[in-house]
């Protein structure tokens, strides 16, 4: 049974969605348990897409309604 992706097809490899990373104090660069200190838009031969580390977007906001709006 085909399951559709979370996010999409193409997912860019970036070491802020890889399973062996983990974002340095600062969140600057990213502890990599393979490769070491790497920055966050780095990618090797061991990535592996996480997408719980994924930030959602944030809603959009909701639109304000006045009284006037439910009149007939």
């Amino acid at each position: 049974m085909f399951r559709p992706k979370l996010f999409g097809k193409k997912i860019e490899p970036n070491c802020i969605y890889c399973q062996h990373g983990k974002a340095a104090p600062g969140e600057q660069m990213i502890l990599c348990i393979k490769k070491g200190v790497v920055s966050p838009y780095y990618s090797c031969k061991k990535f592996l897409y996480d997408p719980l580390k994924r930030e959602p977007r944030p809603r959009p906001p909701k639109p304000r309604f006045s009284p006037e709006d439910f009149s007939l």
